[in-house]
C-alpha cells in the first residue's frame, strides 16, 4: 500500500507532482529559482545549485555546485539524493530533464512569460515547498506592479547578445516586464522569441531608450560606441542609453516588482 501523499500540485507546464512530504533536499538548476527558494525562507534546504547561481551570495557559497544550466552533472545531482529538482523549460536542456526524470526524481518546471505567470509560478512553487505564507507578500507586490502600468510608453531597444545582435519578442518575460514598466519593445513583432536583429532595422523603429543589460551578454560602458547605427534615432539624439542589471530584466520572482519600479524611473 502506497503511503499517503502530502501534496499533489501542478508545475508551470501543468505537470502533476506527487510529493510525499515537504521537500528537504532541493537542487536548483535555475539562478532565479535559487534566489526565490531563499526568498521563501527555504535556503537551508538547498543541497545543489549551478555555477551561475550567485544570489544570495552568503547562501550559495556554501552549497555544492552541480555544473551549469546547460551542462549539469547528472551523476552528482543523483548522488545528492534530492527530493525536488527545480528546472526551467527554456534555461535547461530537455535531455537533462529527461535524464533526471528517468532516474525517478521529482522535477518542478518553471516557464513564466508574463508577470501574471510569475505570480502563479511563485504560488505553485511555494505550495510545493509548504511556504505559502512567505509567498503572499511577494505575489501581492507583483500583482500591484502588473496593474499600475504607465499610460505613456517609451520605445525601447534591449539587446541580449551581440555578434550577432539579438533581442526578444512579445512572447517573453522580458517583454512583459518592459510593458508593465512603461516600455514599448521595438522587437516585439519578430517571429522568433529571441531574434537576430539588424541595427539598421532597429533604427527604423526609432527607439527612444536603449537598455544594455549585464546578462546574458555582459554589456558594459565600452559597448555604447557600437550603437552608431542608432545615432539618428530619438535615443541617439538624447543619449538615453542605460546600463542595467540583467538580473532585473530576466530573473523572475523576488526581483520582479522592484525591477518594474527601477525600469519605470529609467523610462519615464
Amino acid at each position: 500500500m502506497r503511503p499517503p501523499m502530502w501534496r499533489q500540485l501542478d508545475d508551470d507546464l501543468a505537470r502533476r507532482l506527487l510529493l510525499a512530504a515537504p521537500p528537504q533536499r532541493i537542487v536548483s538548476l535555475v539562478p532565479s529559482l535559487t534566489e526565490l527558494v531563499c526568498a521563501l525562507g527555504c535556503a537551508e534546504r538547498l543541497v545543489g545549485v549551478t555555477r551561475y547561481c550567485t544570489d544570495p551570495p552568503e547562501v550559495v557559497a556554501a552549497v555544492q555546485r552541480v555544473g551549469g544550466t546547460k551542462n549539469p552533472d547528472l551523476d552528482r545531482i543523483l548522488r545528492l539524493a534530492p527530493d525536488l529538482v527545480l528546472v526551467n523549460s527554456e534555461e535547461n536542456r530537455h535531455e537533462d530533464f529527461q535524464g533526471l526524470s528517468a532516474a525517478g526524481l521529482s522535477l518542478f518546471v518553471s516557464f513564466p512569460r508574463t508577470l501574471e505567470a510569475v505570480a502563479g509560478s511563485v504560488v505553485r512553487l511555494a505550495a510545493a515547498l509548504g511556504a505559502e505564507t512567505a509567498a503572499a507578500s511577494m505575489v501581492i507586490e507583483i500583482e500591484e506592479a502588473r496593474q499600475s502600468v504607465p499610460l505613456r510608453r517609451a520605445r525601447v531597444f534591449c539587446p541580449i547578445w551581440r555578434k550577432p545582435w539579438m533581442s526578444f519578442n512579445r512572447d517573453t518575460y522580458g517583454h512583459d516586464l518592459l510593458l508593465c514598466a512603461g516600455g514599448e519593445n521595438v522587437c516585439a513583432g519578430y517571429g522568433e522569441r529571441y531574434p537576430i536583429v539588424d541595427l539598421a532595422a532597429v533604427a527604423q523603429a526609432d527607439p527612444e531608450v536603449v537598455l544594455l543589460p549585464s546578462e546574458p551578454y555582459p554589456f558594459g560602458e565600452r559597448h555604447r560606441g557600437l550603437l552608431g547605427a542608432l545615432d539618428d534615432t530619438a535615443t541617439g539624439r538624447t543619449g538615453r542609453i542605460h546600463l542595467v542589471d540583467g538580473r532585473d530584466l530576466f530573473w523572475y520572482g523576488p526581483r520582479t516588482a522592484p525591477a518594474v519600479r527601477t525600469l519605470r524611473r529609467l523610462l519615464a
